[in-house]
């Protein structure tokens, strides 16, 4: 059963473009310059880009790390950073160049999620009822509508902001999941162009993902096409497929004629690891799913679930069935993870915005003012204590707060930027302004119940990346640990053996102090990483080993790095390593 959708042409009025523009740019800008790479995944995924920008076709082909090759996505992801930092070099710094692509993505993101809610709100079947004397909106007026309040959606969406701003192979995902459903919403009226749009998707997806995600989106969306009549077209399987299949088997069959000793173990295990990634999961990954899922998607899910609720009878219908049947395998993968990690929740977000679009003509009026007052609620406390750490940072009081803050991150040392102090003082006058008018003009236009949500999140994300970044910043970056460990390498070592380091450390040690890791031959250095007091390494055929220096960061207690150098250590072959450690940023 159709609902009854009873608007007038005030109540549709498009939000003003400069506005909307504004708060994307200004979401996507934050956070992503003037920072180090952060651990776990972010640090991890910058050195893939760094090494491949300075290795050769090897290094672009089988995306590795310093030499450890890195098989869990494919290397889409890894190409558009490295061609940032390739590009921008010497001008930028590479971390910063990086993160130049990780905003494109999002804003290619949100350019898709915004036309395909446009286009499913201009179709016929979902217009608001025709009044007797006219007064209704225009098909194009209601269009524009829901594709702002999708946008609004997305970005008020809690896990999109740190996950949002990563160097990691998920952005290029994120934008890959829009362009898909973007490209089943445009085939529903121009069916090759759909088409097009759609096995381009898949084929990025692909190309950043892995096999068991195109595997399970291809299923899902075949299917889909089939039960709406709306999408059935002999274009899909007799092109679309097969292109989709063309450049999803591109990279592989390259890789395999340039480097076959490689490639078929690295393609070997980017299959395996895909599918052994989604295994039944055991009670604590269910129980980790359940805490973190409806947060990391609030307030997308909420209003999806109503918009699956309220327009029941048209389930089989574009509007409904393409997010839904784009989000459904997306869910299930989600909860199938044999690990706990939210790095396929961020996926998500596309359709389920697009969804939760289509509850906002059906709101009723209470719903409506408890979302705005919960936001403007949560918001303003949240804004409130952002300040508060930040002037207890600053100046030490309140005393307390300060005390507390010092046990937190041991050894920070605050510094005041003007520049983000004024950034800061701008977005929060903005958001005491629209809270005013919100609570003074009662505006009648529909996306006024997710303005409000999207605005205070993009209000908390610049007052953590000004007032807060230098804090954070320090609590999440290998920076020091790296130059300490650097002051106590021998000037002529020829490698470091790693044992147990993560990623993240690989990458950050590698960037900030230039280390030379080796893994697959015999070093005149260890660098070790425990997580609790393990003894010294057992000693190593005819020689022994040296402990020179033993630390951690200061805001982890759990992480504890140690150096060993070999004591009876062969003079090299070859002229002695340079290290090139970079200085601070002022």
């Amino acid at each position: 059963m159709r609902p009854v959708v009873r608007l007038t042409a005030s109540a549709t009025r498009a939000l003003p473009r400069w506005l909307l523009l504004t708060l994307c740019i200004v979401y996507a800008a934050f956070g992503l310059f003037g920072r180090d790479p952060w651990k776990n995944e972010d640090a991890a995924g910058f050195g893939v880009m760094w090494t491949m920008a300075g290795g050769n076709a090897h290094d672009w082909l089988l995306p590795n790390l310093v030499g450890k090759f890195i098989t869990d996505d494919g290397p889409f992801g890894y190409w558009l950073g490295a061609i940032s930092i390739r590009a921008l070099a010497p001008w930028v710094d590479a971390a910063d160049a990086s993160r130049l692509a990780t905003g494109l993505l999002f804003c290619a993101t949100c350019a898709f999620v915004w036309y395909a809610a446009y286009l499913l709100g201009r179709r016929a079947e979902v217009q608001p009822f025709k009044y007797a004397f006219g007064g209704e909106p225009e098909p194009r007026d209601f269009g524009r509508m829901l594709a702002d309040g999708a946008l609004l959606i997305l970005v008020a969406c809690f896990g999109l902001a740190e996950r949002g701003h990563e160097t990691t192979p998920q952005l290029s995902q994120l934008m890959s999941i829009s362009m898909l459903a973007y490209g089943l919403v445009r085939s529903a009226d121009k069916p090759l162009q759909g088409t097009l749009w759609w096995a381009l998707a898949l084929g990025l997806l692909a190309l950043s993902g892995n096999p068991l995600l195109v595997t399970v989106l291809l299923a899902s969306t075949l299917t889909m096409v089939i039960v709406v009549p709306e999408l059935r077209s002999l274009w899909l399987p007799l092109a679309g497929v097969p292109l989709a299949l063309a450049l999803s088997l591109a990279w592989p069959l390259i890789v395999l004629h340039a480097y076959p000793d490689d490639a078929h173990w690295f393609i070997e295990q980017w299959i395996n690891g895909s599918i052994n990634r989604f295994t039944a999961p055991s009670g604590h990954v269910w129980l980790y799913a359940l805490k973190n899922l409806p947060l990391f998607t609030w307030p997308a899910w909420p209003l999806a679930l109503w918009a699956w609720a309220s327009w029941g009878g048209m389930r089989r219908k574009p509007h409904i069935a393409i997010p839904v049947s784009v989000a459904l395998p997306l869910l299930l993968l989600a909860v199938l993870q044999s690990h706990n990690t939210n790095r396929l929740y961020m996926l998500l977000l596309p359709p389920l915005a697009t969804l939760a679009a289509f509850a906002l003509p059906t709101l009723k009026r209470g719903a409506i003012n408890a979302i705005d007052w919960f936001a403007v609620l949560s918001f303003s406390i949240l804004g409130i204590f952002v300040w508060l750490v930040w002037l207890a940072s600053e100046t030490g009081i309140p005393h307390q707060l300060a005390h507390n803050l010092a046990r937190l991150v041991p050894g920070f040392v605050p510094h005041f930027s003007i520049l983000s102090f004024v950034c800061a003082v701008a977005a929060t006058v903005c958001w005491l302004a629209l809270v005013r008018w919100r609570i003074a003009r009662h505006p009648k236009v529909l996306w006024r119940s997710v303005v409000l949500s999207s605005a205070g999140t993009t209000l908390m994300w610049v007052l953590l990346m000004t007032l807060w970044l230098p804090m954070v910043n320090y609590s999440r970056t290998y920076r020091d640990v790296a130059m300490q460990i650097a002051e106590h390498l021998p000037n002529d070592y020829t490698c470091i053996s790693p044992v147990r380091l993560g990623d993240a450390q690989l990458a950050s040690f590698a960037y900030f102090a230039d280390m030379q890791f080796s893994f697959n031959q015999d070093c005149d250095v260890l660098l070790r990483q425990d997580s609790a007091d393990f003894s010294a390494p057992s000693p190593m055929l005819n020689y022994a080993w040296k402990l020179v220096w033993e630390g951690r960061r200061a805001a982890d207690r759990d992480e504890r790095f140690r150096l060993y150098v070999r004591v009876d250590r062969p003079q090299p072959k070859v002229e002695p390593h340079r290290r090139l450690v970079r200085k601070r940023h002022s």
